[in-house]
């Protein structure tokens, strides 16, 4: 695994991973992004919003292949008005579109990629039998794409991406079409690149799901507009009247006395989980109390700080803006 993909902590790179000055970009009459400034680090970056909102538009931007119409703007300190081919050999590219070739097979996909992105034909096939094996592909290598499962094609796609080695992975929607056991290896996969390789990650994605599993920094878009930035644990409430518990025995008991106490239950999940609000001077103690006199053995305490969805319904709500993901 090592040497399909290297780590990349020691490479040298500028302050910011990306630095994005006033960016807009019409189509037409119809506006895609409005004004967009961003200053992001290397790191795991989520970049979250519903379908329309932007995403893909921008991530063509920072790949050089589509002009902003006003603004400007750097990656890994290449200008993107002018850098062009330079900029594209230091990314990895993962599209939400199919984008593979019928006909050919696994390593040829992958080694084709590697030649477009400059390498010499032998070192691109060394390096696409590398990265399959990395990615758990190894049997299926010699195989036509059209054989490939949905999971397969989106492991071979990253695959693509990888195979130059680039410090940074450009990824739109990469779990689309995936089976909840797919998409979990593929958030490994993302997760291990950047925590133990050192790639700088930009996940775009509609699931928030997949940005909370990968990432520590978010970027909510919305209509073209930037919403909110910074890290997710930042940008979270930290709630100190909500707590998860997790009971074990008949609850009826406890759940009348929680109530009789001022705890408000905000969700009972009907198989001992339980979502609380307390009222101001509760200690958590009282919770093992109450539990005690009712006959329930509390085996889960913890406290309820709001999570990602939480956090992008409440910037939605902030700005006037409707909608979901």
């Amino acid at each position: 695994m090592a040497s399909a993909v290297t780590t990349s902590r020691s490479v040298q790179r500028p302050a910011a991973l990306i630095e994005l000055d006033r960016v807009s970009r019409f189509y037409g009459s119809n506006r895609a992004l409005h004004e967009v400034s961003l200053t992001l680090q290397p790191g795991r970056i989520g970049l979250l919003g519903p379908n329309g909102a932007g995403k893909s538009t921008l991530l063509k931007i920072l790949l050089g292949l589509l002009p902003p119409s006003s603004g400007s703007g750097r990656l890994l300190g290449y200008d993107l008005a002018s850098a062009g081919g330079t900029l594209r050999r230091a990314i990895g590219y993962m599209p939400e579109a199919g984008a593979l070739v019928p006909g050919l097979t696994g390593s040829e996909y992958v080694a084709l990629a590697g030649e477009l992105y400059g390498m010499p034909r032998k070192q691109a096939l060394r390096r696409a039998h590398e990265v399959l094996s990395y990615l758990e592909l190894e049997d299926a290598r010699y195989r036509r794409l059209e054989e490939y499962s949905t999971g397969m094609k989106q492991r071979l796609k990253l695959g693509q991406a990888l195979v130059h080695d680039p410090p940074v992975l450009l990824l739109d929607e990469p779990t689309s079409g995936l089976d909840p056991a797919g998409r979990e290896a593929m958030l490994r996969l993302l997760l291990s690149l950047g925590r133990d390789h050192g790639k700088s990650v930009l996940l775009c994605t509609h699931l928030l799901g997949d940005v909370e599993r990968v990432c520590d920094t978010v970027v909510i878009l919305h209509h073209g507009q930037v919403l909110k930035q910074g890290g997710v644990a930042e940008l979270r409430t930290t709630r100190q009247d909500r707590y998860r518990l997790q009971i074990q025995g008949d609850p009826h008991t406890f759940l009348h006395e929680l109530r009789l106490e001022g705890v408000k239950v905000l969700q009972d999940n009907g198989h001992g989980g339980l979502r609380v609000a307390v009222p101001e001077g509760w200690t958590t103690r009282a919770f093992f109390t109450l539990a005690d006199n009712s006959g329930v053995v509390l085996r889960g305490l913890q406290r309820d700080d709001e999570d990602l969805e939480e956090l992008f319904h409440r910037v939605l709500a902030e700005n006037g803006k409707d909608g979901a993901v």
